[in-house]
């Protein structure tokens, strides 16, 4: 059984028209010639807005046209698994036109680089973005090409979490609050931090921490039991699938089920009282990108609230069954396409759609195959 808040949500989800459970999906190509395609959003006139991990903002048309590059975005640090990266749109869009997005922001003065969060309005011809404000700054910057972390989610509240790497050498930084790697941040629309923060007033701790032993977030999602979920990337294994906790360490890299490259132990093992142990971990890793909650029909009821993952180098979509907290079971699906997932989400439509890694990406839409 569903855990009680989260059963409350999905039976107040928009139900869709039920199908039988479908024994494997067929992708079908919306878009083509996306290079490294990140992040997807719908926009309310049933087109998308895709972002390139080069540094590019497209329309992608509903019948799959590609539109041109949207001017006005900051300069990009495109390097490694940096570049422009997550976008999501304003939950009051519709009227006020406002998006994130989050990317890798050079130093001015060629020190490095960090994750930045900015804000702008898209024009009304959705051919610029108009009114940009960077909102948040990882700190410090580092000169890496690795581990931005980089998902952005806006809570019911109106406030945004944003999950940050921990540019990989800074590893131990991930356990040390006077700084932004390895940790999600909460701030307002703004930027400012929200007074509810569990380490405002706490000498020596930025406020804009929410929790921390962090290692690569590169995907998060608002859960239908009112809480954030998120998953990151681990060594070689232990990726993981976590609930943060409002002032939860989550241990890495004292704590891990992954270890070194080439083999060797990382940490003290793989739990530690006083550290958050993950709700579910893949070892093997699978390298975990983008994360949705199916809410619709569309795949038959059975898959109405299971969790979908994509996976980098497992190139494959995950799809998980829940006890609650609980994964009881675990699918692969897509195997057959042979294609790193970067990104899942749930359309307003009620599909599922999926963005593949590659020089020629592409955004397909997911149908079920009985």
């Amino acid at each position: 059984m569903l855990g009680a808040g989260l059963a409350l949500a999905l039976a107040a989800a928009p139900a869709r028209t039920a199908v039988a459970e479908p024994a494997r999906l067929r992708a079908e190509a919306v878009a083509t010639g996306l290079e490294h395609p990140w992040a997807l959003a719908f926009l309310p006139d049933g087109r998308f807005l895709v972002t390139e991990r080069p540094g590019r903002l497209r329309v992608v048309e509903a019948d799959g046209r590609l539109g041109a590059a949207i001017a006005g975005l900051p300069r990009v640090d495109a390097a490694g698994q940096g570049g422009l990266l997550d976008l999501v749109l304003d939950s009051d869009f519709a009227r006020n036109r406002t998006l994130y997005f989050c990317y890798a922001e050079p130093d001015p003065q060629g020190r490095g680089n960090s994750t930045a969060l900015a804000r702008a309005v898209l024009s009304a011809d959705t051919t610029r973005l108009q009114d940009l404000r960077v909102i948040f700054r990882q700190q410090p910057r580092v000169a890496s090409r690795l581990h931005f972390g980089c998902r952005i989610v806006e809570a019911p509240d109106g406030t945004l979490f944003l999950t940050l790497g921990e540019r990989y050498h800074r590893m131990a930084d991930a356990q040390t609050l006077d700084n932004h790697h390895g940790k999600i941040v909460r701030v307002t629309k703004g930027g400012a931090v929200p007074p509810d923060n569990p380490l405002v007033g706490r000498a020596g701790a930025l406020p804009e921490i929410w929790s921390w032993g962090h290692r690569n977030p590169q995907g998060a999602t608002w859960g239908p039991d009112g809480r954030l979920w998120m998953h990151e990337h681990g060594p070689q294994g232990g990726d993981e699938l976590n609930r943060p906790e409002r002032g939860g360490n989550h241990g890495w890299p004292v704590v891990t089920f992954g270890e070194q490259y080439g083999g060797g132990r990382i940490g003290e093992g793989t739990h530690k009282p006083g550290m958050v142990p993950p709700l579910y971990h893949w070892t093997p890793s699978i390298a975990p990108s983008g994360m949705a909650w199916l809410t619709s029909d569309r795949y038959g009821p059975a898959w109405r609230g299971h969790l979908f993952i994509g996976a980098l180098r497992g190139q494959h979509l995950v799809r998980l069954e829940l006890d609650g907290t609980r994964v009881v079971r675990e699918h692969r699906l897509l195997t057959e396409l042979g294609e790193r997932i970067r990104d899942v989400r749930q359309g307003p439509d009620g599909w599922l759609y999926v963005l593949t890694d590659a020089p020629d990406g592409r955004l397909l839409r997911l149908r079920p195959t009985p």
